[in-house]
């Protein structure tokens, strides 16, 4: 049996990692700065997280959700204080997918809607209805086709307000920022907005944060720098560094009855203590902050680098819209200097989306190499 082929693959196997490095099979060591699609929050092999994995794992790796599980109260307690949602609930599941899916099911529990508004060029997952309220052709087949979902241009407050006013909407989905439509930055205008008329016509505001949360832009999550509540938060990828676990954040205004929701390893032992793991490193060693520090560094940088036309992003969640395609500057960067960076639907766009721990020094080598790439003149980076 093959491998159904659905990925196209650089030439490059990882067997080792640390921190904001990888080794292949032949011992070359390669940088990360895409995190394995943001999903490396606290960076590789981070001996707390490996010991705790390794310390559950000699206990107990898993049983149903039929029993108690304390790991899954610390992880909400502690997930609910540096987030600063404490009077939200947490339902754990595996995947941002999942986590979406079930934010649309809750948020049309509670309103006995059935429509749902989402944003053109937003990523959502590869699910059945998360598929369907992202306009994407090329992920979605008939069976997710549906006269449900409604989506409007990014950031245009009109369209929004005509749409909301309606009051049939159950839910309004929006990413913290977009992040497969290249790092494009919702403006604090219309996420205020959004708040807004979600509440004055009774529309659930779902909030997707499985990329742009987690400390990444600085703040735990980034609609957080709008200074607005959601009342359905998604999360997962950098929740557990690696181990597949994913949530929704749930207001207290969400009535949840037994059979609403369910998982089957959804808030396992191991996903919950992967998850306590990144949350007290992230607290710990202060890595928000880090985030907001080298993003700040870095983005002066990379605005004195010919062939960059323009970079969005917050934190350590950075894109970058090249004069050329963004595919070959990160082959190059990968073929010839070792880096792992990302890209975007947007063919001119480059993703960074490193460690929240990554250091100047890393960052360093990547504008370094990145000026070469785009001008074939090496310089020294101060």
């Amino acid at each position: 049996m093959n491998l159904f082929d659905v990925y196209p693959l650089f030439d490059v196997e990882p067997v080792r990692a640390q921190g904001s490095y990888l080794w292949d099979k032949q011992g070359n060591i390669y940088l990360d700065l895409y995190g394995g699609h943001a999903v490396i929050s606290i960076g590789h092999s981070h001996p707390a997280y490996v010991r705790a994995l390794s310390l559950q794992l000699n206990k107990l790796g898993f049983y149903s959700n039929s029993v108690k599980n304390s790991l899954q109260v610390e992880l909400a307690k502690k997930l609910g204080e540096l987030s600063g949602y404490k009077d939200h609930q947490l339902f754990l599941c595996n995947s941002g997918a999942e986590a979406i899916e079930n934010a649309l099911k809750l948020a049309s529990f509670h309103t006995k809607r059935s429509q749902v508004l989402a944003l053109s060029k937003a990523f959502h997952g590869r699910t059945s209805a998360a598929v369907a309220i992202t306009d994407n052709p090329k992920i979605q087949a008939p069976v997710n086709a549906t006269d449900q979902m409604t989506t409007i241009p990014f950031n245009d407050l009109d369209a929004l307000e005509a749409e909301l006013s309606k009051g049939t909407y159950a839910a309004f989905v929006v990413e913290g920022i977009q992040g497969v439509a290249g790092i494009k930055v919702p403006s604090e205008s219309f996420l205020r907005k959004a708040r807004r008329l979600c509440t004055e016509h009774g529309t659930v505001l779902i909030l997707d944060e499985i990329q742009s949360g987690y400390g990444r832009t600085g703040k735990f999550f980034a609609h957080q720098h709008a200074g607005i509540e959601a009342d359905l938060i998604t999360v997962a990828k950098g929740m557990g560094n690696g181990f597949p676990i994913g949530g929704v954040l749930i207001g207290p205004q969400f009535e949840p009855w037994h059979g609403m929701l369910g998982t089957t390893f959804g808030g396992n032992h191991l996903a919950c203590a992967a998850g306590i793991a990144v949350l007290d490193v992230l607290k710990e060693e202060n890595l928000m902050k880090n985030a907001s520090k080298m993003g700040q560094y870095l983005v002066p940088k990379l605005e004195q680098i010919p062939g960059i036309k323009s970079i969005t992003g917050k934190g350590l969640m950075i894109g970058m819209e090249l004069d050329r395609p963004a595919k070959e500057v990160r082959k190059a960067l990968l073929s010839e200097y070792g880096i792992f960076t990302g890209s975007a639907s947007d063919p001119h766009v480059l993703r960074l989306l490193p460690s929240l721990g990554v250091e100047k020094e890393e960052l360093k080598q990547f504008l370094q190499a990145l000026e070469n790439v785009l001008t074939q003149s090496p310089k020294t980076v101060a």
